[in-house]
């Protein structure tokens, strides 16, 4: 059984703000970390994305720093990119709240005036990325001198990114005795280097594993035509929903977001070369189900921690192996399933063979099968997040609604699919009638010749409704396993 967060050693304010939060079960990571975190020891640890590594360094942190004074903070974490510098702080802010701390964030794309204000009103923690920490320790807006610990998040990455100079020269500045924790998804290279100059004896955690043969998500290799590889993104993102599409350049991400807008598909694009409020803007479209696609670079795709993205596609097959399991790991996050789909061109097989032998993935490169998929469902239990940001609220998209996580609206609606073709709507409201009274049941038809699409729509009383999608969810019918959860409000279905 589990620990609580209390018998962890967090004080009752952090507890109480997480219960408020619905955060009440410690995942394994923090489970494994937090107690030495708080005991002040090097931390050394490898967890896969999604497993809930921001709340098991960044409880810790806010339970043992004191106050700062103005321009000094007691606590940094270094992330690569943006996007995830500003999740962290999203994350940690409301809990900083409940023990009466501060948290800033400062990062490149936008002015320095807000920051140089947060630090000079004192930040307790300073989530930061390298380049712009170093920008504004140049212009004396910041001093690590009274830094007691620092935390490196996606070390490996932000090696790869090119960052390892700036972070020595960081890590030079910030006091010799601090406290020096560590998260990666692989603990080898330069993030061994890093380890050994930096750490003291650190305990080594591993939670989960980052190979995909482990995860939660499917992993499927698709054999197509350069020419087509638009068309079956298309029609994958409308079978299954909410996507994130990888491309290699920018360029790439721009151009085929309007290809699949041409195609009927809500897609917006992400990449460095947009200013940081376009990507907010994107980012945002795509987590509130305005957008079905998003078209991600792979420096810009690090910190996107949306919950229910039900696929990853590689449009452009990754650089290497690490890239791969980066980029897959959007989906399939902290038990749900997730589906990961590579398309692969002709003169990329090779290439992508290769990949396949150093993550030792067994899969073979077939043609597309997309309507054999099973839609993405989403476990009960989701990765940490202590509560709702103002102005963004949860999101409910195609395969993103948990069976025993109904919508806030009253809605009585159940979406079911992976139906055998020949199945009628009397026979649908037959299935589910068994487990209560059906007020309609509609199975869903093309227009053109009246075929069935292989889902449907059943209307039940609420309360019988839950019970009823626990029963039938992942139930066979002649063969076939149902996928059955509560609809989204019509208002919130894509008009095609």
């Amino acid at each position: 059984m589990s620990a609580t967060f209390a018998q962890l050693g967090l004080p009752e304010p952090l507890v109480r703000a997480l219960a408020e939060g619905s955060i009440l079960t410690p995942f394994p990571v923090q489970e494994a970390t937090i107690p030495d975190i708080l005991a002040g020891r090097d931390v050394s640890g490898k967890a896969p994305t999604g497993s809930g590594k921001t709340l098991a360094f960044g409880l810790p942190i806010l339970a043992r720093i004191q106050k700062a004074a103005s321009r000094r903070p007691r606590a940094l974490i270094l992330a690569p990119t943006r996007e995830l510098a500003d999740q962290i702080n999203r994350d940690l802010r409301p809990l900083a709240s409940a023990m009466g701390r501060r948290v800033a964030v400062v990062y490149g794309g936008v002015g320095y005036g807000s920051q140089r204000s947060a630090l000079n009103r004192g930040a307790d923690v300073l989530v930061a990325t390298p380049g712009r920490l170093e920008d504004l320790i140049e212009q004396g807006a910041v001093d690590l001198g009274q830094v007691d610990v620092v935390v490196l998040d996606e070390a490996d990455r932000m090696a790869d990114m090119g960052f390892l100079p700036a972070m020595t020269r960081i890590l030079d500045q910030v006091p010799g005795d601090r406290q020096t924790v560590l998260f990666s998804a692989t603990l080898d290279g330069d993030v061994a280097v890093l380890s050994r100059r930096y750490q003291r004896n650190p305990v080594s955690h591993e939670a989960g594993t980052v190979e995909p043969r482990s995860s939660e998500a499917s992993h499927h290799f698709w054999l197509v035509e350069h020419h087509q590889r638009v068309g079956q993104t298309a029609e994958l993102v409308d079978h299954v929903g909410s996507s994130i599409v990888f491309t290699r350049t920018r360029r790439g991400a721009d151009r085929l977001a309007r290809q699949l807008s041409k195609e009927g598909i809500a897609a917006v694009a992400m990449h460095g070369g947009r200013s940081q409020s376009q990507r907010e803007r994107a980012l945002d479209a795509f987590a509130r189900g305005r957008a079905q696609a998003l078209i991600a670079t792979d420096v810009a795709a690090r910190g996107i921690h949306i919950d229910d993205v039900a696929s990853v596609i590689h449009y452009d097959p990754p650089a290497d192996q690490k890239d791969y399991l980066h980029r897959s790991g959007r989906t399939g996050r902290a038990g749900s399933t997730g589906l990961v789909v590579s398309l692969v061109t002709p003169e990329k097989r090779r290439e992508v063979q290769r990949l396949q032998r150093h993550l030792d993935v067994v899969s073979p490169i077939e043609a597309p099968r997309v309507q054999s998929l099973m839609r993405p469902v989403v476990a009960e239990r989701r990765p940490p997040r202590p509560r709702s940001t103002p102005g963004r609220s949860p999101r409910a998209v195609p395969g993103a609604t948990t069976a025993s996580s109904p919508p806030s609206t009253a809605s009585k609606h159940i979406y079911v699919s992976n139906l055998p073709w020949s199945t009628t709507s009397g026979e649908l409201g037959d299935l589910f009638g068994r487990h209560g009274t059906v007020t309609s049941a509609t199975i869903a038809t093309d227009r053109r010749d009246g075929r069935s699409r292989g889902f449907g729509f059943v209307e039940m009383a609420r309360p019988l409704a839950a019970g009823t999608i626990r029963e039938l969810h992942g139930s066979l019918l002649d063969g076939r396993e149902l996928v059955v959860r509560y609809a989204r409000p019509r208002g919130d279905r894509k008009k095609r």
